[in-house]
């Protein structure tokens, strides 16, 4: 037999359970606003998702804040160049592959953006977390005018080393003139959006 008010607590904790699996199908299914798009909604995110995520002792993590890590990848004609390569420029850094459909959906945005930014606004890169072929093959069906390099999806890739603990595609980074990390966000942007973001003092 229960002790009296165990039936309460249940009912409680029911109650409760509810609540969260209600609050979590707000979350993850209906893209709420005030999550993907705010800073607070975006930190409280990203601490939710890098919760008990482990990465090598030795790798360094820049985080907002801190200068952008000097890293240098693969482009598409087998060279090497830096993420940044233009001094005195913000850089939106845009993490994607050519499997992940909500990094497909929000490439036209992305390239509108950089298309109007002409030579003095926000550089814009995309990194592709992805297999050159398979890289190459997209681009030639859905071309983008901004700058496309390449890494291996792992535990130590350019992602990770600019916070993205878990390898969620997409992922963004912006960068201000001088350098400095000011904005990262975990999801893709909807039309529009990245205007905003990218804005944002």
């Amino acid at each position: 037999m229960a002790k009296p008010g165990a039936n309460l607590w249940i009912l409680l904790a029911a109650m409760l359970a509810g609540g969260l699996g209600l609050f979590a199908g707000y979350v993850f299914e209906a893209r709420p606003g005030w999550l993907l798009n705010s800073e607070t909604g975006q930190a409280v995110l990203q601490t939710a998702v890098n919760t008990g995520t482990r990465v090598p002792d030795d790798l360094l993590i820049a985080e907002r804040g801190d200068p952008l890590p000097d890293i240098r990848l693969g482009n598409l004609t087998g060279g090497i160049e830096p993420v940044a390569d233009a001094a005195g420029r913000p850089l939106l850094i845009n993490f994607w592959a050519s499997w992940c459909g909500p990094c497909i959906e929000e490439m036209p945005a992305l390239d509108a953006f950089a298309r109007q930014q002409g030579d003095n606004g926000v550089q814009v890169v995309g990194i592709a977390l992805d297999d050159l072929d398979a890289v190459k093959s997209f681009l030639a069906d859905t071309p983008v005018g901004y700058r496309i390099l390449l890494d291996v999806a792992s535990a130590r890739d350019s992602s990770v080393q600019l916070g993205n603990r878990r390898g969620v595609l997409p992922y963004s980074v912006l960068v201000d003139a001088n350098g400095i990390i000011q904005r990262i966000r975990l999801g893709p942007f909807a039309h529009g959006e990245v205007e905003d973001w990218a804005a944002e003092d």
